[in-house]
């Protein structure tokens, strides 16, 4: 009981600190990258990509941009006669742009380097608002990806995905990122929206103690 209520928690400061209710107005008609405003409710448990994919779909949708297809940026592990998925394959060929229709990238090799327009200002949620990030009274920095820098799924024996995205206990990791793009070293600054380092575990009380709350970047493929 005591864990299942610390989710609910969780699940309710996430919203509080990332939405701030409605949104005010309907977002760009540009809008094709932002961050979740919320996790689906199980931590790194997201129903595998295709769950990930779905809970993008959905929150478009809640804001009128539901037309578009959505991919959550996640990668994947090679798994029985499955390749491993790299993030970047996943999201089309860009260029995105966020709720306020402010420039992240123009493509796929700019978002992956230190010239992307992605930080704590223009990282917004579904709705247009900001995600807490360091410094701030909650942190929800970490945002779940399972990328290397190039945002490729990174071999090995070792679960950096939370079992492909299935896995919401505290067993495993996954490899975060930060949207406010805090980092040790001036070149971990510019990349290390995507990867800066592994998580605690899988379920939401594990992502919270470095800094999550188990949220996504979500990309409009088309």
């Amino acid at each position: 009981m005591k864990s299942r209520l610390s989710f609910c928690c969780l699940g309710l400061l996430v919203a509080a600190c990332t939405t701030g209710g409605p949104a005010a107005s309907p977002p760009s008609p540009l809008m094709s990258f932002f961050v979740t405003s919320v996790n689906p409710g199980k931590g790194a448990d997201l129903g595998g990509l295709a769950g990930a994919d779905q809970h993008c779909q959905t929150l478009a949708s809640r804001v009128g941009a539901g037309k578009r297809t959505w991919h959550a940026y996640l990668s994947a592990a090679a798994a029985g006669h499955a390749p491993a998925v790299d993030a970047r394959d996943r999201i089309g060929a860009g260029p995105w742009y966020n709720f306020n229709g402010e420039l992240i990238a123009r493509n796929v090799e700019e978002l992956h380097s230190g010239a992307n327009h992605l930080n704590k200002e223009t990282a917004l949620t579904e709705m247009g608002a900001v995600v807490s990030g360091r410094g701030d009274p909650v942190n929800l920095h970490d945002i779940l990806t399972g990328s290397s820098p190039e945002g490729r799924s990174v071999r090995g024996d070792k679960d950096i995905t939370c079992g492909n995205w299935t896995r919401g206990s505290d067993e495993g990791t996954a490899i975060v990122g930060h949207h406010d793009r805090l980092g040790p070293s001036a070149e971990a600054w510019a990349i290390s929206w995507n990867s800066s380092h592994p998580s605690q575990g899988c379920s939401l009380d594990a992502l919270k103690k470095t800094g999550g709350g188990g949220l996504l970047y979500c990309f409009a493929v088309d």
